[in-house]
C-alpha cells in the first residue's frame, strides 16, 4: 500500500510539471504525452528536415488501420426471436452488440449496399464511455498511472480528459469504425455524424483521409438548446453534423421540406397561383452578358445567371417578374412548384428543426417516463433522411443508435409517404444506472430501450393510421401502414468450426481438412448455422427468408430463392436428384461434409452429379453454381 501510495506522489508530480510545461509551451505537449522533437523546436533547436506531409497523426493509429483489416474472427449474429417482431414480414434489422464487430460482420453481405448512414457517437467530453478495442493499443505505462486497468473483454471505459491520449483514444475507436461505414455505402451513399466542438476539428479531418477532403458535402451547424445559460465565456448550444458521401460526382442529394418560414417568402399572385422572385442578376454568379430591354426603355446588360436564350424562354411563358419601379427583372418561382421540389438546405438549422427539449418530450409520451438522455428530435432525423435517401427504398444505417430515434424516424416518414425506407439499427447492451428512471422501470441496458421504443413507436404509428382510415372520407385513399417490425440479432460466438478450406478443382467445388470432425459447435440450432452460413455470402440481407423443403429434408433451407443449405445428417442419391431439379435453380449448395461419412463415394460424386443432372433438365451446357461442404 505504501508503494502505491508513493508512486502516486511521483506521478502527481510528473502531471503537474506536465501541465506546467503545457502552459509554457502548449505545441510541445500532445493529448497529454511530452513531444521532445516539439520542445527543442520551441528552444531554437531544430532538426534537419526530412519528409514532411499534411495529415492527422496520433498515438496508436497504425493499429487502428491493422483492426480493419483483421477478420470476424469466430463471431456471428444469432437471430433472437424472442425480441423480435413480424420477423416473417419484416425487411428491419435491430442489432446487440460491439458495433466494430458488427460492421465487420456486414461488410460481406452489405457491401456498398446502403444508401445513408447517421450516427450520433460519443462526444468525448470527459464524461463518456468510449469503446476500448482491445486489439488498437499496447498498454503503456500511463494507463497504470491513470488508473486505466482494463479488463479482460470489457468494451467501454471513461476517456476523462486527464487521461493521456484522451484524444487519442477516441480517434483510435472511430476510425476502423469509419472505415468500415465506408465500405457498406453505395457509390451514392452519404454519411451524416453529429458531434459538438470537443472532436468536432479532428473528426472533420479524419472524414477528409477516410472518404476525401472533395466528398465534404458541407457541415450543419444545429442549435440544439433552445434556450441559453449565461454561463462561462460562451453559451455552447449547437452540435456540429458532418456530411460526407462515397463520391460527390455520383450523389444525388435530396432536398427539404418546404418550411413555413419559406413559404411566407411567396407573397405575389398572378393568373397561374402565388409565387416568389429571384434574381436574374448576380454579380457574382452571373457570367452572361446580353441587352435586355425593361418596360420604361431602359437597357440592362447583365450580369445574368441564365443565358439569352433561357431568359427568352422564360419570358415567352410569362416566368418573369417585371418590377413597377424599373428595377431587374426577377424569375417566378411557383409555391406549388417549391412544395414539390422543396429546398435546398441550408448549413445552419435552428429549433425549427427539433432540439434536446423536443426530444426528451417525445419519449416521455411513449414511456410516460423519462427514461433516456440527450437523443436526437425526430424532426432532426426526418431531415437529414430527407437530404441522404432519395429513393424511398433505401436503407439506412446507425450504429451508435442509442434510443433508435432514426428507427423511429424511418417509420413514421414511411408512414406519411408510403415509403419502403428499411434500417439497420447497431447498440452495444451497454448497462443503465441502478439510480436511473430507466432501470427503475425495468430496462437493464440500452438495447433494451432502444427495441422497446421501436415497438411503441411502431404500435402508435399503426393506431393513428388505422384512426385515419376509420374516419375516410369518400374518395380519400386509405393510408397503408409501414413496416413496423425488426428482426434482432446479437453478437455471438460462432456456430460452425470453421477449417481452413482446400481446394479440390477448379469447378469451385470445396470441403475442410478434416472431414471426420463434428460440424458444428454443441448447441447450435439450424436457424443460427443457416443465419451465419447467410452471413458469409455476397449480397444477401439479413432480412432475406428461409423456407424448408420438407419435400427433400426436415433440415434442407432455401434461403433468399437462391442458396440451398442441406443440413441433414445423410445425403442420399434421391435428395441430390430432387436438388437438381429445383426450380428458379439455387446458386449455390452447400453441405454437411460429415453427412457423407457413410457415403465418401457420393460426396466425390455429387458435384457432377449435380452438374450432369442439371444441365440435362435445363438443357443447357453452362451452369454457375456452386458446391461446397461445412
Amino acid at each position: 500500500m505504501e508503494n502505491n501510495k508513493i508512486k502516486k506522489e511521483i506521478n502527481d508530480v510528473v502531471n503537474n510539471n506536465l501541465k506546467a510545461l503545457e502552459q509554457l509551451f502548449p505545441s510541445a505537449v500532445k493529448d497529454g504525452q511530452l513531444d521532445i522533437k516539439a520542445l527543442k523546436e520551441e528552444l531554437g533547436d531544430f532538426e534537419e528536415v526530412g519528409i514532411e506531409r499534411y495529415e492527422l497523426n496520433w498515438a496508436g493509429k497504425q493499429n487502428a488501420k491493422k483492426v480493419v483489416q483483421q477478420g470476424i474472427g469466430n463471431k456471428t449474429l444469432k437471430f433472437v426471436e424472442k425480441d423480435s417482431k413480424n420477423a416473417d414480414t419484416t425487411e428491419n434489422i435491430y442489432i446487440e452488440g460491439d458495433n466494430l464487430e458488427v460492421l465487420k460482420l456486414l461488410r460481406q453481405n452489405y457491401y456498398n449496399s446502403i444508401k445513408m448512414i447517421y450516427i450520433d457517437p460519443p462526444y468525448n467530453t470527459g464524461n463518456d464511455f468510449v469503446y476500448k478495442d482491445k486489439d488498437i493499443m499496447p498498454k503503456k505505462d500511463s494507463d497504470e498511472a491513470e488508473g486505466f486497468i482494463n479488463e479482460v473483454g470489457e468494451k467501454l471505459e471513461k476517456n476523462p480528459k486527464s487521461t493521456n491520449r484522451y484524444h487519442a483514444n477516441w480517434l483510435n475507436m472511430m476510425y476502423p469504425r469509419l472505415k468500415l461505414a465506408r465500405d457498406l455505402l453505395t457509390d451514392d451513399g452519404v454519411i451524416f455524424i453529429s458531434i459538438d466542438d470537443n472532436e468536432q476539428a479532428n473528426l472533420k479531418r479524419l472524414c477528409d483521409e477516410i472518404f476525401g477532403e472533395e466528398n465534404n458535402i458541407g457541415n450543419i451547424a444545429w442549435r440544439r438548446f433552445n434556450s441559453q445559460a449565461n454561463v462561462g465565456i460562451f453559451a455552447k448550444i449547437k452540435d456540429t453534423i458532418l456530411i460526407y458521401s462515397k463520391n460527390k460526382d455520383l450523389l444525388s442529394f435530396g432536398r427539404l421540406p418546404l418550411s413555413e418560414k419559406a413559404k411566407k417568402e411567396y407573397q405575389y399572385r398572378d393568373e397561374k397561383g402565388i409565387y416568389a422572385r429571384r434574381p436574374c442578376i448576380d454579380s457574382v454568379r452571373g457570367k452572361n452578358r446580353f441587352n435586355v430591354k425593361l418596360p420604361n426603355g431602359n437597357i440592362l446588360t447583365g450580369p445574368w445567371i441564365l443565358n439569352e436564350e433561357e431568359f427568352i424562354e422564360l419570358e415567352k411563358r410569362n416566368l418573369i417578374h417585371w418590377p413597377q419601379n424599373g428595377g431587374n427583372p426577377m424569375r417566378k418561382i411557383y409555391l406549388e412548384e417549391a412544395i414539390k421540389k422543396g429546398q435546398i438546405s441550408s448549413d445552419f438549422w435552428d429549433s425549427e428543426y427539433g432540439n434536446n427539449k423536443t426530444s426528451a418530450e417525445e419519449i416521455k409520451k411513449l414511456f410516460n417516463i423519462r427514461i433516456f438522455d440527450f437523443s436526437k428530435p425526430l424532426k432532426l432525423l426526418f431531415n437529414l433522411i430527407s437530404l441522404g435517401m432519395s429513393n424511398k427504398n433505401d436503407i439506412i444505417l446507425d450504429f451508435f443508435s442509442g434510443s433508435a430515434t432514426t428507427a423511429h424516424a424511418v417509420m413514421q416518414l414511411n408512414s406519411e409517404d408510403n415509403g419502403n425506407r428499411k434500417y439497420i439499427m447497431v447498440q452495444l447492451p451497454e448497462t443503465t444506472d441502478e439510480k436511473s428512471e430507466a432501470f427503475k422501470a425495468g430496462y437493464k441496458n440500452i438495447a433494451e430501450i432502444g427495441k422497446e421504443r421501436i415497438r411503441r413507436a411502431g404500435e402508435k404509428i399503426k393506431q393513428e393510421i388505422d384512426e385515419y382510415n376509420s374516419n375516410l372520407k369518400l374518395g380519400e385513399e386509405p393510408k397503408k401502414v409501414p413496416d413496423i417490425g425488426f428482426k434482432v440479432f446479437k453478437v455471438d460466438d460462432t456456430n460452425i468450426k470453421w477449417y481452413d478450406l482446400e481446394n479440390f478443382n477448379e469447378e469451385s467445388q470445396y470441403s475442410f481438412d478434416d472431414p471426420d470432425s463434428l460440424d458444428f459447435v454443441l448447441g447450435s440450432n439450424d436457424i443460427d448455422i443457416v443465419y451465419e452460413i447467410m452471413l458469409r455470402q455476397n449480397d444477401v440481407p439479413l432480412s432475406e427468408r428461409s423456407e424448408v423443403l420438407t419435400d427433400i429434408g426436415n433440415r434442407t433451407y432455401l434461403c433468399a430463392s437462391t442458396y440451398l443449405i442441406c443440413l441433414e445428417t445423410e445425403i442420399t442419391e434421391k435428395m441430390v436428384e430432387k436438388l437438381a431439379l429445383l426450380e428458379p435453380l439455387p446458386i449455390k449448395f452447400v453441405f454437411r461434409d460429415s453427412a457423407f461419412k457413410d457415403n465418401i463415394s457420393l460426396k466425390d460424386e455429387t458435384f457432377r452429379k449435380l452438374r450432369s443432372l442439371i444441365e440435362r433438365n435445363s438443357g443447357e451446357s453452362k451452369i454457375s453454381y456452386r458446391v461446397e461442404f461445412i
